[in-house]
Formats: C-alpha cells, structure tokens, sequence
C-alpha cells in the first residue's frame, strides 16, 4: 500500500467516526426510541384484541414487513414528493425507518408481553388493580427483561440500516464515505473502511448490550 493510499484512510477514518457520533448514532437513537413507542401500541392493540385497530395494526406489520426498506424509504421521499408532500432528507429518513422497525419491535414486545403467564393478570385482579396498574406495574417490567435482547439486536441492526438513506443524501458514515470517493477515486479502500467503522460501533453496541443482559 502505498503513502497516498495511507494518507487518505488517515484522513478520511476521523471524517467518517465524526459522522457516525454526529448523525449516525443521534439518527438510530432517534428513530428506536420512536419505533418502540408505536412499535409498543401496535402490540397493545393486538395483544387488547381492540376491535377494528387490531386487524389495521395487523395488516401494517405485515405490509412493513414484507417490503423492502428501500423501497419503503424512496416511497416516502421521493413518491410522496410527487403528490406534493414533500420531506427533506432526515425527516423523511426518520418516517421511514421508524414505521419499519416500529412493525419490527411490535413482534418482539407482543411476543414478550405473549410470554407473561395470564395467571398473573388474574391475581392482579384479585388484589384489586385495574388493566393499566396490572400493565405497568406486573407485566411491561417482566416482558423488558425478555425482550432485551431482540431489541438490543434490533437497534444493531437499525444502526447498519441507516446507511440507506445515504440515497436520499443524508450525510452519515457511507454517505460521507461516498463523497470522500468521489473526489479520492478509491472505492475499495473507502468502503472497506466504512464497513470497518460501522464494524466499530456495532462491536461496541454488542459487548454493552451483553452487560446489560447479565444484570
């Protein structure tokens, strides 16, 4: 390898960490803590059995699902854009992400909630507790700890994600990567070291979702 090629990953490497802490990682914090506010009432909904929302939240995870993220990301920026609703970038990067991983964390909060012995709501109504002191106080902590660590793997995989809005020119790690290649002709070495920084932090994610789950 020669100087050249030494000096533009020396150069580039503090450029694309910036972008992870300054876009990246504030973009995924974001975008998870919303996903698992709706991503929680969809699986409320259908774990309450509400009429007509319970079918209707059904049919969102399974549309959200099914498709792919890009798809669902050039949908909303650059489809809506067309019907005269139009988003800039990072907005439309956190609708978009948000409603798909929303249907992705509904699965794993359902499932947890699923996992609570419906026992335990017949002794809460014995002692007198209503639906959402019984939810709150018995249940929601009890599904946490079993939902820690699909979530914990979901915000990884969220983190990974964002680098498709890159297409919609959001500035984070591979965007910025991509604009770095285009002025240094060096795709391979770029890329390879964007992969290598998201690597990093997934790395780093991974070893505190650990700790986390042997508390």
């Amino acid at each position: 390898m020669t100087q050249r090629l030494l000096d533009i990953l020396a150069s580039s490497f503090p450029r694309l960490v910036l972008y992870c802490v300054q876009v990246t990682i504030p973009l995924t914090v974001c975008i998870y803590i919303l996903s698992l506010v709706l991503g929680f009432l969809l699986a409320l909904i259908q774990i309450q059995k509400i009429p007509v929302l319970k079918p209707l939240a059904r049919v969102y995870v399974w549309v959200f699902r099914g498709t792919p993220l890009i798809v669902q990301i050039f949908i909303i920026f650059f489809g809506l854009a067309y019907v005269g609703i139009i988003l800039d970038p990072i907005p439309a990067a956190i609708l978009a992400l948000t409603i798909s991983q929303g249907a992705y964390n509904s699965e794993v909060i359902r499932a947890a909630l699923g996992s609570i012995p419906k026992g335990q709501n017949e002794a809460c109504r014995a002692l007198g507790l209503n639906k959402w002191q019984t939810m709150s106080r018995i249940i929601v902590p009890q599904a946490a700890l079993v939902a820690v660590p699909s979530l914990g793997n979901s915000f990884i995989s969220l983190l990974k994600d964002t680098s498709l809005v890159a297409t919609i020119t959001v500035h984070e790690i591979f965007q910025t990567a991509q604009a770095i290649n285009a002025v240094k002709f060096q795709p391979l070495l770029l890329y390879i070291e964007a992969a290598f920084v998201y690597l990093i932090f997934s790395t780093v994610l991974t070893q505190i979702q650990g700790m986390l789950e042997k508390k």
